[in-house]
Order: C-alpha cells, then structure tokens, then sequence
C-alpha cells in the first residue's frame, strides 16, 4: 500500500507552492485519504485525519479534518498550498456543532531553520462561557533525516512545538494557562507521521493511509 502512495504522491507534487519544505507537506490531491495513528503509549486510541484538496476562487488549498478513535469530527485546519499558511480554522464545540474559530497569525510551518513559525486561533471551550485561545510556536530542529514510517525508512524533518492553551471566562474575568512541549515529523511525500509529548506522555505515529471508502466501514456501525 505504502509503495502506492509513494508513487501517487510523487506524480502530484505541489508545483504552486512556494514553500521550500513542500515535499515534507501532504501531496495534494482530489481524493481523500485517510491517515490512521495509532496511540503508541495505549495502544488501543486512534486518530482520523482526513486529507484532500480544494481548488476554488481562493487559490489551490488543502484540508486536514481531525477525527476522534469513534469518527467524530473535532477540528479542521485549511492550508494555503502556496504559503502552506492557515487560512481557516474549524473546530467543533460543547454542542457538537461546527464553529469557526478567529486565526490571529496564520504561520504553521517556519520557512527556514532557525525561524519561529506562529500560529495563534480561539475559539469557544468544551464549558460553558468559556474560549480558548491556542498559540503554537514552532521551529525547525533536524532535516533530512531518517526513520520508520509504516514500515519503510523515510526521509523527515522533526520540529519542536511549544504549545499554549490559555482558558478564558469573559463573564468571571478569570483566565487559565497550560503550556505543551512536543516533537513532530513529517515524511517525504506523506506529511505527518508521528508527534510525541514531553516526557513520552503522548507518542501516535502513523499505522496507515486508506482510502475514503475503506474508512467509512469501519467507522459506520
């Protein structure tokens, strides 16, 4: 399967992008496919990240749609294929309804190593009255280097995260701050493969890549 999607990634780069770490992002392509991680701590926990591409009055973009182990939907980010920026942020509230979130600065992936990208959102909380502004700081740590990735060296870069959470009661006055640190890779033609928390609190790595109707059968009762 993996030497498969090699191939399709590889026959549909992202000539559009100006990006110099283009190759380490998603290929970009019309049909959807769906990245499966496993919870490497656990080993029961999954994530769904659905992918696939847009193409519209706004330019060549990409959607990646954040699903939990039962298929619920809980965020999706759209990336610019050109800037590989955010141009939106959905996230799915207390009352499962999707809501768009305000994107403050937009830089998800930094240009160069030694740069900081930024990327601030906010957007209503899981209790009552409450929002939660995000701010991830990210920074190139190694290039081309080599790991497992579904049972296959792969050439990635890793990044280092430092992740804020900042939970706001605008009625209370009241604000709560919790930081995150974590390293993330992305492969070669494939794009996200792995993210482990500080400590090894949280490791998923990349078990698979399916297609959209494979998906839907196992998630579907």
């Amino acid at each position: 399967m993996l030497a498969l999607w090699v191939l399709l990634a590889c026959n549909s780069s992202n000539p559009q992008s100006k990006h110099p770490y283009v190759n380490y992002f998603y290929p970009v392509i019309e049909e959807p496919k769906i990245y499966v991680y496993r919870d490497i701590i656990g080993g029961l926990d999954e994530q769904f990240h659905r992918v696939y591409s847009v193409n519209d009055h706004l330019g060549l973009h990409l959607v990646v749609e954040r699903y939990s182990s039962d298929g619920r939907i809980l965020e999706a980010l759209n990336f610019n294929v050109d800037s590989l920026d955010i141009q939106d942020h959905m996230v799915v509230n207390r009352a499962q309804k999707k809501t768009q979130a305000n994107v403050y600065k937009t830089q998800y992936f930094p240009w160069k190593k030694g740069e900081k990208a930024w990327f601030a959102t906010k957007f209503e909380g899981v209790l009552d009255s409450t929002l939660i502004l995000q701010e991830m700081k990210r920074n190139l740590l190694s290039e081309n280097q080599f790991m497992e990735v579904m049972g296959e060296s792969r050439k990635c870069i890793k990044y280092n995260d430092e992740t804020t959470f900042t939970i706001l009661n605008p009625f209370l006055k009241t604000q709560k701050e919790m930081k995150v640190m974590s390293s993330t890779f992305y492969a070669e033609n494939i794009g996200l493969v792995e993210w482990i928390g500080k400590n090894n609190k949280v490791h998923f790595k990349l078990e698979q890549i399916m297609d959209q109707q494979e998906w839907l059968k196992i998630i579907r009762p």
